[in-house]
């Protein structure tokens, strides 16, 4: 199973299951994540949902090189009304596939109106950054490390643009130009993580925090969860996800016209060579 489920009283605990391939997300986990969370929303015993990352790393980021890379197999479509990707070609491929698995899910996942918390460990890398960042709370071991360093393929930043919210302008530009990694220390100094922790406590230290959550009423929750979305909607993101992702799809564009595909030819391989 790419995700496993659990309740733990009443927190559920959702787990990416890939660790060989160091979490990577391909479409059959996202819409596995998907039937997980509703699953959780749909309890009511549910308080709390805990997002982790089997093994050593919570996730390397979208699936672009293992044997289980899925990009041209239909799934129902749950996010966006949108007509399948498959069949299709270029940038109508593209953007039907990008809008519903990569910003489109992420969108929903935000609005669940029960508060999760990612417990990360280890990577957390480009498309693992999303799947933290529609978490409510972050919650990071001393050796967890971030980066979003997909500018190396001439595209600014991954589909779910939060960077200027959760980082603020001048980390999210010094993060993007860059491609380096940034510590759970430097993370938290940001703002974007909510604790950091050693990486034997971590679990407890989830679960504490967890439990304190779990004891306030749940329609307060849910209405506290969307006061401060919608007003982070009014300080523009939403709108400013919708411009960039636009930007995004005129890099693969590009990239597709000057390179040898719409990642600039970079594979997975490529990408940690150039990481250094």
């Amino acid at each position: 199973m790419t995700v496993e489920y659990e309740r733990r009283d009443a927190v559920a605990v959702v787990t990416m299951n890939r660790p060989e391939y160091r979490n990577a997300q391909n479409s059959a986990m996202t819409y596995a994540l998907d039937e997980a969370f509703t699953r959780a929303v749909d309890d009511a015993e549910v308080k709390v949902i805990v997002l982790a990352g089997a093994g050593d790393h919570f996730s390397a980021g979208h699936d672009i090189g293992s044997p289980g890379r899925d990009v041209d197999t239909s799934f129902e479509r749950k996010a966006v009304m949108w007509w399948d990707h498959v069949g299709r070609e270029g940038g109508d491929l593209r953007f039907a596939r990008e809008m519903e698995v990569y910003l489109g899910m992420c969108r929903r996942w935000r609005e669940i109106p029960k508060p999760t918390i990612a417990m990360v460990q280890g990577a957390c890398v480009a498309g693992g950054l999303m799947l933290a960042w529609v978490c409510d709370l972050i919650v990071a071991s001393e050796d967890a490390f971030f980066a979003d360093p997909v500018v190396r393929m001439g595209i600014p930043g991954v589909e779910y643009f939060a960077h200027p919210w959760v980082l603020g302008p001048r980390a999210a530009k010094e993060v993007l130009f860059t491609g380096d990694r940034f510590s759970a220390q430097r993370a938290y100094e940001w703002g974007m993580v909510s604790r950091v922790v050693p990486r034997s406590s971590l679990e407890s230290s989830v679960f504490e925090l967890a439990g304190r959550i779990s004891a306030m009423p749940q329609f307060g929750l849910a209405l506290a969860k969307k006061a401060v979305n919608q007003s982070e909607d009014l300080m523009g993101l939403r709108a400013g996800m919708d411009s960039v992702f636009g930007l995004h799809h005129f890099a693969h564009a590009h990239n597709a016209e000057v390179s040898p595909d719409a990642l600039a030819g970079m594979d997975a391989r490529a990408m940690k060579k150039a990481s250094g």
